[in-house]
């Protein structure tokens, strides 16, 4: 049983001073600024409302991180918080001490809390020094519209209690503070309820959009207008955006076209991430060719890809400082190697992460691959797994890669050798060619993790791992 550490001095004086609300309220104008933090947890935790709204009015910092205190959203002391800045943003003078520009309702900021708290040793520097930074707070000339921050979840349905009270407390106040999102989460196809929220926020503070669920391209064209206002978008994900039998070819046009337009606006966008996404297939030089900046992330799985796809990805001038490619799932047995050799060997001095899993990649496309494969010596992660591979041909693989110092995640397949006429895996030859092979690796350089992966039972789907403990699959063998 864990014993309860005592109350620090600290917490036994914002108790005390707590005990009357009045008292505790006229302090705060002579309150020491480093007093403030510890005062307002105390009064949070233990639900002095009247002094919390007097503290956000006070708050001597430009930021309060509300959400940090709030592990989820709570109605009551939100709408103590925000009776607070309504008191605060229709004085015409503010209070002497008045820095606040921004209200968090993300859960981020932690180490604000503890450092004030003491829960983080003052002995550690970085800490000292953001504590001592924090003191040294500008000086605010003029009323700028204030900021409230959130994470924005859309999900089925109309919004949920907590974002229909901050919808409307916003829509009556924008003219004096701007709601700001820089994460924006899709589960759920937009409705009129997150279309009406989406036009509330300031879409100039978004920095990243996924999607996690399947929208038809009519769905992505009526939210594209959207993501053309976020001027500052930094990583968009795009998953399951499927077509309709019943969509005519001009109509398709027609939809692809005001999304792609919308590409034009992204000047900031580094990441882009494609899953799933039907109408990439002979339009990818239509979606990326509008972007300024390099890509630092470029993720398209489980799509397909044209020959000219292809081909405009070898030229794109703006994969040449990648640090990411995933390329799972995008099937390349019919497809000349030689595009992807080329952008290999364009980002060969920049990419740490590469993706070439269930590429359904042969012998003569990788032997056509190692080349550039074996010059990208920033490379940390290689995913290969489910791939046909022949034992020599991984072997000439693993030389090539064991000379990749930085590699500290290798998956490969298991070599086409180690299953029998069946398509069955033999366990015995399985672990001896794996031996094998890591033994090439370990023989020049130390291995991190090092993997090697069957294809997954036909029956149960069950995959043996080498270097990871061998499982067994209990299905009953061909005859």
């Amino acid at each position: 049983m864990s014993i309860q550490a005592p109350p620090t001095l600290l917490e036994l004086a914002g108790r005390s001073l707590l005990m009357d609300n009045q008292r505790a309220i006229l302090a705060l104008e002579d309150l020491p600024i480093e007093l403030f933090p510890p005062l307002f947890m105390e009064a949070f935790t233990r639900g002095h409302t009247e002094v919390l709204k007097e503290m956000v009015q006070a708050w001597p910092f430009t930021c309060l991180p509300l959400g940090a205190l709030m592990k989820e959203p709570h109605l009551g002391m939100l709408q103590v918080a925000l009776e607070g800045l309504d008191m605060l943003l229709t004085q015409r003078d503010r209070p002497r001490r008045w820095r606040l520009q921004v209200l968090d309702l993300r859960n981020a900021h932690q180490n604000f809390w503890r450092m004030w708290t003491g829960n983080v040793a003052d002995a550690c520097s970085s800490e000292a020094k953001n504590k001592n930074q924090t003191l040294k707070l500008p000086t605010v000339v003029a009323k700028e519209p204030l900021k409230v921050f959130i994470d924005v979840c859309l999900t089925e349905g109309p919004l949920d209690e907590f974002q229909t009270n901050l919808y409307l407390w916003v829509k009556q106040r924008r003219d004096v503070l701007h709601l700001c999102c820089k994460k924006l989460t899709f589960f759920a196809k937009p409705n009129c309820h997150t279309r009406k929220f989406l036009k509330i926020l300031d879409l100039n503070a978004v920095q990243k959009v996924e999607v996690h669920c399947s929208w038809k391209l009519s769905t992505l064209a009526v939210v594209a207008p959207f993501l053309g206002h976020m001027r500052n978008l930094r990583t968009l994900l795009l998953s399951h955006i499927r077509g309709s039998a019943s969509t005519s070819s001009e109509k398709k046009e027609r939809l692809i076209a005001q999304f792609t337009s919308q590409c034009l606006r992204m000047d900031c966008l580094q990441k882009f991430y494609a899953n799933a996404v039907f109408f990439l297939e002979g339009h990818l030089d239509q979606v990326l060719r509008h972007l300024k900046n390099p890509l630092k992330t470029l993720s398209i799985t489980n799509c397909q890809l044209s020959d000219s796809d292809w081909h405009y990805l070898s030229q794109y001038p703006n994969t040449s400082q990648l640090k990411l490619l995933d390329l799972r799932g995008v099937e390349l047995t019919t497809f000349s190697p030689e595009p992807l050799r080329i952008l290999l060997e364009k980002v060969a001095a920049t990419l740490k992460t590469l993706d070439l899993e269930d590429c359904e990649i042969t012998d003569s496309q990788l032997q056509a691959l190692l080349p550039a494969l074996s010059c990208c010596s920033q490379l940390k992660t290689f995913s290969f797994f489910g791939n046909h591979i022949s034992m020599p041909v991984m072997r000439d693989l693993l030389c090539r890669t064991a000379r990749l110092s930085l590699l500290g995640l290798e998956l490969y397949p298991a070599p086409l050798e180690s299953y029998d006429a069946h398509g069955a895996i033999h366990l015995g030859r399985f672990s001896q060619l794996c031996a094998e092979l890591t033994a090439i690796v370990r023989d020049v350089r130390e291995s991190k993790l090092l993997v090697f992966s069957t294809a997954p039972c036909p029956q149960c789907g069950h995959q043996l791992l080498y270097n990871l403990g061998l499982g067994r699959c209990s299905c009953p063998a061909p005859a």
